[in-house]
């Protein structure tokens, strides 16, 4: 029998694992918060809200995410085709966005806002769809005016070496 203890690794400080006190103090005043509001949200229309939660991740999981997969591989795809396949990263984000935003302001995009939201917030649903169009297309523009630099600086760098 070998009873030759080995020596254990050592432990990592503490600090390291908690990290400093102002990140602790900062993660402890966001639960806080969250608390605090979760507290607001449910105090009037618990039922509804855990049903709208349930509902979002349900829509999310089942629906949602299977269709945004489908369109990023077909874009992949699309692009490996012509050879261009690092260029889906130009289309990924600003379509992310723009989703995420159609996302938290869909009733608002769509219409479909009732009577308690008007009389809450003082605004008019008018107009959402609209910014919603003009903020996506700002963002593929600005992608796309990326993607142009990109292109151009390498074409610039496959030029001056080649001259050298």
């Amino acid at each position: 029998m070998n009873l030759v203890r080995r020596p254990r690794p050592p432990r990592p400080p503490l600090r390291s694992l908690t990290g400093s006190p102002a990140q602790i103090l900062l993660l402890c005043c966001s639960f806080a918060l969250a608390g605090y509001a979760g507290v607001r949200l449910l105090d009037g229309d618990w039922w509804g809200v855990a049903l709208w939660f349930v509902g979002a991740a349900l829509l999310h999981d089942l629906v949602l995410l299977p269709l945004y997969a489908l369109a990023d591989r077909a874009a992949v795809r699309g692009l490996g085709a012509v050879g261009r396949r690092e260029w889906a990263l130009y289309v990924r984000v600003p379509a992310a966005f723009s989703g995420l935003l159609l996302l938290v302001w869909f009733p608002l995009i769509s219409g479909r806002v009732d009577e308690r939201y008007r009389s809450v917030a003082g605004l008019s649903p008018d107009g959402f769809l609209t910014r919603w169009l003009l903020i996506t297309a700002v963002l593929f523009g600005g992608s796309a005016l990326l993607l142009a630099l990109r292109v151009l600086r390498s074409a610039t760098k496959r030029r001056s070496s080649d001259v050298h």
